[in-house]
């Protein structure tokens, strides 16, 4: 009796599973219309107590904020010099702007949306990432460094040098390592943010040009979203060593862990996002591509809304929009 209660339980679980993995894992919430918004648009940031969005709309020179819960733009922000990173700091209610074209990371007030100041910090300013614990803004720039700002004060503190310009980046939760794509070197930059220099560079092997990346600091795992070949790379992020491959879609520039759903969302400039299962730490599926936009490569994963914001440029007849899909 036991046994068939056993095996009867197997057959359950691998019904709700089977079940689970027929239907969308992501799906298609509302549509936000960013009308006059034209060419690239970068990443994105997340105000969640607010519900808002901040857009930076590169190729428009301008940052659009967006309400979700309305579901529609709140204000369209103008004078910025290509926008790329961008962050949102709730404790001070400040979104930080990285500007590629005149090199700024321009601090802007989340009250009133005004310039409080601008940080001179490099050419190409590109990915923002933020210390909590030690209240620091990290921005990406130049040929090959990483700025550090005071986020209270605004003031730059130092710079860390690398071989080549960062893409992606991301800050351990549980040590003082960062994580830094460096397509230039084909490799994965590790620094150490106490003693602000590179501690050790992992090659790549399997592909190259590593654009996105996330970590699962809880199982010492890194993803790393490759274009050529198209890929999801797997790294144990405490030696460096791959673990696993998955092939994607073309042209990826955002990549984000579920760590509720144990999935992994890739948005490919190709026109699909694709979904990929965590087996276990060491074992990896795609379980389903969704067809997007031409363009399409941008996304940001807010678990707390339990939404994945994707930002569609305008091409031909194509809107610009931002699309919002909800975990299922």
């Amino acid at each position: 009796m036991r046994m068939l209660a056993l095996l009867l339980t197997c057959a359950f679980v691998s019904q709700e599973l089977a079940a689970q993995e027929s239907g969308d894992p992501l799906v298609l919430e509302k549509t936000i219309a960013l009308e006059k918004v034209d060419g690239r648009i970068d990443h994105m940031a997340a105000d969640v107590a607010g519900q808002r969005l901040f857009v930076a709309a590169l190729g428009n020179n301008t940052v659009e904020v967006v309400d979700l819960k309305a579901g529609k733009r709140i204000q369209s922000l103008s004078g910025f010099a290509e926008p790329q990173g961008i962050v949102y700091v709730p404790e001070f209610d400040r979104v930080f702007v990285a500007n590629g074209s005149d090199g700024t990371c321009r601090i802007v007030d989340g009250r009133t949306l005004k310039t409080i100041t601008s940080v001179e910090v490099g050419d190409d300013a590109d990915n923002v990432r933020y210390d909590e614990k030690t209240k620091r803004i990290y921005v990406g720039y130049g040929a090959g460094s990483l700025g550090v700002i005071d986020a209270k004060s605004g003031t730059k503190l130092a710079d860390i040098r690398l071989s080549g310009h960062p893409e992606s980046f991301r800050l351990s939760s549980t040590g003082p390592n960062i994580f830094v794509n460096v397509p230039h070197s084909d490799h994965i930059a590790v620094v150490d943010r106490e003693k602000a220099k590179v501690t050790a560079t992992w090659p790549l092997k399997e592909a190259k040009s590593n654009f996105p990346m996330i970590l699962d600091d809880a199982n010492q795992r890194m993803f790393v979203g490759c274009r050529s070949s198209a890929a999801v790379l797997v790294f144990d992020s405490s030696t460096g060593q791959q673990v696993a491959s998955v092939p994607i879609y073309r042209d990826t520039d955002d990549l984000f862990y579920d760590a509720e759903k144990k999935l992994i969302y890739v948005s490919c400039g190709g026109g699909g996002i694709d979904v990929i299962k965590q087996i276990d730490v060491d074992h990896y599926a795609k379980i389903k591509t969704i067809a997007t936009a031409a363009g399409a490569r941008t996304s940001l994963f807010i678990p707390e809304l339990k939404v994945l914001c994707l930002a569609v440029p305008h091409r031909s007849s194509q809107p610009t929009e931002i699309r919002v899909y909800k975990t299922n």
